[in-house]
């Protein structure tokens, strides 16, 4: 069975920096993108960060220049650097993995809490 592990959310200054972590376990074969959601209170899960196999990642606007997605393919692991964090940041963020042969899993997700 997958399962992926969220870690690295946690409460931080207006301006400050973390790095969220998401690893897949389970009989895993392979995976293709790996992106990263957020859902704040009372707003749509909103796609932030997307990363392809081959490297090749996406933004959100919002968090274009702060935001860095990154993975280590040996590791099963996908990253999400974040720097000059806002409060308007502050979600619960969510990993998705979409698994060869196997389809899309979730994380249960991580909360990010800016304050200013």
């Amino acid at each position: 069975q997958v399962q992926l592990v969220e870690s690295g959310g946690g409460l931080v200054q207006a301006g400050g920096s973390l790095r969220l972590s998401c690893v897949v376990s389970g009989s895993i074969f392979g995976m293709n993108a790996m992106r990263w959601y957020r859902q704040a209170p009372g707003k749509q899960r909103e796609l932030v960060a997307t990363i392809t196999s081959r490297g090749i990642t996406d933004y959100v606007d919002s968090v274009k220049g702060r935001f860095t997605i990154s993975r280590d393919n040996a590791a099963n692991t996908v990253y999400l650097q974040m720097n000059d964090l806002k409060p308007g940041d502050t979600a619960v963020y969510y990993c998705n993995a979409d698994v060869v042969a196997q389809g899309s899993y979730w994380g249960q997700g991580t909360q990010v809490t800016v304050s200013s």
